[in-house]
């Protein structure tokens, strides 16, 4: 046996000690010092940072995650985004050095989960593409491109005078049970076969409304581009506050990148997102809870000094990106519930301000019938109008103006009834371009078919019909222009704009119509 002289142990400890590779991980300790209404109080976390997530540590080793929120001398003041009911006193809290992320990636379309990317819909895991976090900087300046193509809601009411592109901020903004919901399901539904990724974030809705939600998106074959997040009236405050975040999150993942899943650019184009928020009152309400219990100073209506910041970050990230950077989208349609039709409240004016225009809808017109009930008067859109075709514009500034006339000249002639012929025939005229605007749940329309609507109504071919007959002339017309004469449609929509060749032969084609309309109502 040869002998191992020192020199050799030597050689060999040096080799080995070359080789050994060592990573030093520093993770921060703490422990819980008080729990409450899924708030945390920890101390020992000396580095942790505004928005870190935290790992809380149960006795019987599950482990809850927490984001951090008060940094305080002495202490953290963390809300807990799971069950908190496991954490007790004296439970191991550790640092992560991450911020809340969420799962991203075509596996989430057609699927219900939850703001952490969890799925509630029973059908499996979800193999995600890729993580994005909740909180992520809104796009400056210089990486935007003004608004410019339109996003079709398939509602004549607003594609015709508040319309809404691609980029956009637009607000819906109304009493309870006044159809708000409903425009936002509508233009989700509308945007089948346009190449639109939708997001349907509802922030403290009963459960049974998102159900039905998810049922009518299934009927009309809009589930295969949506994902839909849910945070329910019955999960916790931090849940429904990080919600409509992370479904910004989830919309940035596509529009961030192109249909190969490689960073969008010039050469590799970027998609188009639509996110409605389905209200931001809501979660308005759920920071408000969150930042008491953690003893912040309240302001007006006991909401923090900062809840302007929490929507005005979020809305931000909606954006129109310019071609270097993949000209993707992401479209933002939040909702804000009033009381009492009181758009001077808190929240609405907060949000009014950071939007780019509002869509207001009236509990009186929505008793009246007239739905969707959208008070022309008011609402309005300040970067819609260049999103919209030509035919549409051609069409729709005399529209606003007949329809404002007749509100006005309404009021009026409540007081007297000796009205002379020429307000007679503009009483007439508005009433039915006000019927003509009326449309029923999932009864989406072309932007051509509401041009060759608007257009008949503008020529008076309603003019001496029925009220009631309005609707129906409408639909039949419709109808006519897809079986009949598909040629001028097909036309109108090429051209994208009423020459005047396109207006003499739509001049016909309606007069035709009417006549065998007329014949048919005997």
């Amino acid at each position: 046996m040869a002998e191992i002289t020192a020199s050799d142990i030597d050689q060999i400890l040096r080799e080995k000690l070359a080789s050994l590779q060592t990573s030093v991980e520093t993770r921060e300790f703490g422990h819980v010092i008080q729990i409450g209404d899924g708030i945390a109080r920890v101390n020992g976390l000396k580095s942790a940072m505004a928005g870190e997530l935290l790992e809380f540590v149960a006795h019987d080793g599950t482990t809850v995650y927490g984001l951090a929120q008060n940094l305080e001398e002495d202490e953290v003041g963390a809300v807990l985004l799971g069950d908190y009911t496991l954490i007790k006193e004296n439970d191991e809290v550790h640092t992560t050095g991450r911020v809340v992320e969420v799962p991203c990636g075509k596996s989430l379309l057609g699927r219900v989960v939850n703001p952490l990317g969890i799925p509630l819909d029973g059908k499996g895991p979800i193999e995600a593409e890729g993580y994005r976090p909740v909180e992520f900087r809104a796009p400056g300046v210089i990486e935007r491109q003004p608004v410019h193509e339109p996003v079709q809601t398939g509602l004549i009411a607003i594609d015709a005078m508040i319309p809404i592109g691609r980029g956009q901020r637009e607000l819906i903004i109304g009493d309870r049970q006044t159809g708000k919901t409903s425009i936002g399901i509508d233009t989700i539904i509308n945007q089948k076969g346009k190449g639109m990724i939708c997001i349907y974030v509802a922030i403290g809705q009963k459960a049974s409304t998102v159900a039905t939600v998810v049922e009518a998106l299934e009927s009309h074959g809009a589930l295969d581009y949506t994902i839909i997040v849910s945070a329910p009236a019955s999960t916790s405050a931090p849940l429904q506050y990080i919600a409509p975040m992370a479904g910004a999150a989830m919309g940035e993942y596509f529009m961030y990148n192109g249909e190969d899943g490689q960073p969008a650019s010039a050469t590799n184009p970027g998609r188009h997102v639509l996110c409605v928020y389905d209200d931001l009152s809501k979660q308005a309400v759920a920071y408000r809870q969150m930042s008491l219990t953690l003893r912040r100073p309240p302001g007006r209506e006991a909401y923090p000094g900062d809840v302007f910041y929490l929507h005005s970050r979020l809305l931000e990230r909606a954006v129109k990106l310019n071609d270097k950077n993949g000209a993707g989208s992401l479209t933002a349609l939040p909702i804000i519930e009033t009381q009492g039709g009181d758009v001077s409240a808190y929240i609405p004016t907060n949000v009014i301000s950071i939007t780019d225009g509002q869509i207001f809808l009236q509990q009186d017109l929505f008793m009246q019938g007239q739905r969707p009930a959208v008070n022309v008067g008011i609402s309005v859109s300040r970067v819609g109008g260049s999103a919209q075709i030509k035919a549409m514009k051609q069409v729709a500034g005399t529209l606003r103006l007949d329809l404002a006339a007749y509100r006005e000249l309404q009021a009026f002639s409540q007081f007297g009834s000796d009205l002379d012929k020429a307000t007679q025939q503009q009483l007439s005229r508005g009433a039915r371009m006000t019927e003509l605007l009326k449309q029923g749940r999932y009864a989406a329309m072309d932007v051509e078919d509401q041009v060759v609507a608007i257009f008949a109504g503008d020529q008076g071919f309603l003019d001496g019909m029925p009220v009631s007959d309005t609707l129906r002339f409408r639909d039949d017309l419709v109808q006519y222009m897809h079986t009949v004469r598909k040629d001028l449609k097909d036309k109108i929509a090429t051209e994208k704009q009423l020459t005047d060749q396109i207006k003499e032969e739509l001049l016909e084609a309606i007069t035709t119509f009417k006549q065998s309309f007329i014949i048919a109502k005997k």
